[in-house]
Parts: structure tokens; sequence; C-alpha cells
């Protein structure tokens, strides 16, 4: 397939940061050549799980969003952030307000902040939006926070980009909840309460999930979660919401009306390859032995995690290099096999970065890179809990025209094996 694409998309693939820069940068300008990128991204797509978060103004959001890319780095991912800003009346870009919120992450090696100018665009983002999103999907993030300007009544935009869109919606909203639950309100995923601090967050949440039993008999659930950034409490609850979302409605929804591919398509293609990758974990006994567990898993992607155990240790009471290789080996194995042909590794090359010790608890994420008709390309990062890069490794697979499962779900038995 990478055969046919285009020199430049190559290195978005591998993650590069400048060219990925250069290509939001080309889209956002409307540059020539844009709709050759465009064109190139699209049979890459539906990957990541998009996550707008919008509200009023001063609502919170910036303080809730960095807030979440620690949660979310602390849990192994990669995240990008576009942040739709109001355009300067002096040079016509971006303000880069909420940028400045984000400082904390911004020079993290898992992370990636971009702040867009709206460019008088209504809805609450700019009229490239959905297509800087395309970019941040095909590099291989995992979760891509779109940020909305403050956003009004009828700015719904969003939702039409985010596979799960979060309201966020400061305390003392008092009767305008319903000024404004016939709009923003009514697009929402989830609902949370931002400044959980100040004493009229409880009663502006009481006021939301009053608001929500007016809506229709059949209207999917909706959370309401209270969040308080200085203390960093329901934070983890929030992520956990938009995950369990992600998990229940699928990703991809912005890409149905294009024609692309459907969001239940991408589902369930996603959830055949999680399946698939646990039923591989129960059969792998070196896994098994060392506690290795699947954590999450789609199509050209893995997520494997294990706890450094006693058995772990080398002499020096570190964890053996050999385990971290193994962890890595294996979420290269889930995700190059996660397409239900036989991947055969042929090349693999591993660099440490730190020690880890006894109780550390490692993540190891592979994404696919590249893949032609007979040759893979795989990158994969191990993290501690604490989101430092402990190694990172490359892996290179032949892709055979066998399969690895028989239609039961047994193993093919090939002379491969």
């Amino acid at each position: 397939m990478n055969a046919a694409l285009p020199h430049s998309l190559a290195p978005i693939l591998a993650g590069d940061r400048r060219a990925i820069a250069r290509a939001i940068s080309a889209i956002e300008n409307e540059d020539t050549g844009a709709d050759a990128i465009a064109h190139a991204l699209a049979s890459h797509l539906g990957r990541a799980h998009i996550l707008g978060i919008t509200g009023a103004p001063g609502a919170g959001k910036s303080t809730l969003i960095n807030a979440m890319l620690g949660e979310l780095l602390a849990r192994g991912q990669r995240v990008a952030v576009i942040a739709v800003d109001p355009s300067s009346p002096v040079t016509g870009g971006a303000v880069l307000g909420d940028r400045v919120r984000m400082g904390e992450y911004g020079a993290h090696e898992n992370v990636f902040i971009r702040s867009v100018a709206s460019r008088g665009h209504q809805g609450g983002v700019s009229r490239t939006t959905a297509q800087i999103v395309d970019v941040l999907d095909v590099a291989g993030f995992d979760t891509v926070i779109v940020e909305t300007v403050g956003a009004g009544q009828s700015d719904v935009v969003i939702s039409e980009i985010a596979d799960t869109s979060l309201v966020v919606c400061p305390p003392g909203l008092g009767d305008n909840v319903q000024a404004i639950k016939a709009g923003i309100l009514e697009i929402a995923d989830l609902l949370v309460v931002s400044k959980g601090d100040l004493p009229t967050a409880a009663a502006t949440v009481r006021d939301l999930e009053e608001m929500l039993h007016l809506r229709r008999a059949n209207a999917p659930a909706v959370p309401v979660l209270q969040t308080s950034t200085t203390t960093t409490e329901g934070i983890a609850s929030v992520v956990d919401a938009c995950i369990a979302h992600a998990i229940a409605a699928g990703r991809g929804r912005r890409l149905a009306s294009r024609g692309t591919a459907r969001p239940n398509e991408i589902a369930a293609d996603h959830a055949a390859a999680y399946d698939r990758a646990l039923r591989f974990t129960t059969r792998d006994a070196c896994a098994l032995a060392l506690g290795i567990r699947c954590v999450d898993a789609a199509l050209g992607s893995a997520t494997v995690s294990l706890t450094i155990r006693d058995a772990h240790l080398n002499f020096n009471g570190a964890c053996h290099g050999g385990v971290i290789f193994t962890l890595a080996d294996t979420a290269f194995g889930l995700a190059s096999n996660s397409h239900g042909v036989i991947a055969v590794g042929i090349d693999a090359h591993i660099t440490y970065h730190v020690a880890t010790l006894l109780g550390d608890t490692l993540t190891a994420t592979a994404i696919e890179v590249s893949r032609s008709r007979k040759i893979a390309v795989y990158r994969i990062s191990v993290t501690r809990a604490d989101a430092t890069l402990v190694a990172s490794f490359t892996g290179t697979v032949y892709i055979t025209t066998r399969p690895n499962e028989t239609e039961t779900g047994a193993p093919e038995r090939t002379s491969a094996n």
C-alpha cells in the first residue's frame, strides 16, 4: 500500500513531528498540495479516538485538558491536542491563550499540541479542523483532543468531528442550563462540571442531571462528572468515561459523511482485532509466564503491560533487559498479527533509556508505521506508569497470505508455527 504514497506521507506515518507540523500548516493555509495530502491520508484513517472538548468561554477547558494529559500519559497513551483559538486581529493567527495553559506537558515526547486560528469560522472550530485531525490520526496518536473556542448555544460543529463530545460547564449556571439545553448541551456525550472546589459546583451537577431528565425517553445516558484541577479530583473518572464511550460508540464518526468508512465498521474491525489479541495472549506461554497482559488492541496496534516482580530482576536488582524486550516483542507480535494473517518477524531493534525496578508497571504500545503487500514496520514504545520512556523498539515483519487462526479461533497449524 505505502509504495503508492507520496514521499511526504512516510514521515507522518513514522510520527516525525516536523513532518506532522508541515502537513498541518499546508492544510491550515490551504497550500498547493494540501488536497494530495488529504487524499493520501484517507486509507489510513479511523484508529485514533477523537475527543471534542467544548464549553462556554472561561469554563476551564484548557485547564481540564492539561490535567487529562497527565492521566492519559500515565496510561501509556500518545496524545495530540488541537486548540482552536480566536484569530489575532493583528496577525490573523491563533492567539495561543489555550496552549499556554497546557505548558506542563507541551515538551513531552508523547504529546503534540497545535494551536490553530478559527479565522472567523462559525461553530467553534476552524474550517480545516477535521483535516488536521486526519493528520494526527494517521501519525499514530491514540487520542486526539480538539478544544473549541469558547462556544455558545449554536456552536455544535464539534459533534460532527469528534467520536466523543465532552461539554465543560462551570459552576453557577443556574437558570442558564434551561437557556442553553437546546443547543450545546444536547450534543454532549459527557458533561463535566469544572472548578469542583467552588461551593456552587454540586448544585450545577444537580441542575444538569435534572436537565437530562427532560430529554426524550430513549436518549442515551450522559454521565455528569465533577472535577477539580487544583486537586485532580475526578480527572481519572473523566478519562475512564471517555474511554468507555469510545468502546461503546466506536471511532471514526467524522468519516461517515465522507464515505471513507462507517463508524460501526471501524468499531467492529477494532473489536475483532482486540478479541484476536486476547486469544493470542492466552496461548502465549512465555507471555503468561512473565505476567504480560493484553490491555488494548486494534487493527495495526496493540498495548500490553507487566508489573515487575522478583523473577524479572537481573543480578544488579533492576529489570532484566530480556523481559523488557519480550514485553515490546509481544506488543509487536500482537499488532503485526492483528490483520488475521500470519506475520513473521524478520528484523527488530531495541534501545534502552532508563532502568526499571521492582514494582514498576511497564506498558508497551505498538503502532503500525507502514504496511505494504508483503512488509510492515512497527514502532513500539515501552513506558513506565509515570510516562517515562523506558525503551524504544522497531520491528519489521514479512506478511504471509495464511490465516493465523481457523474459523473456530484455534491457531492455524502450519510449518511456519
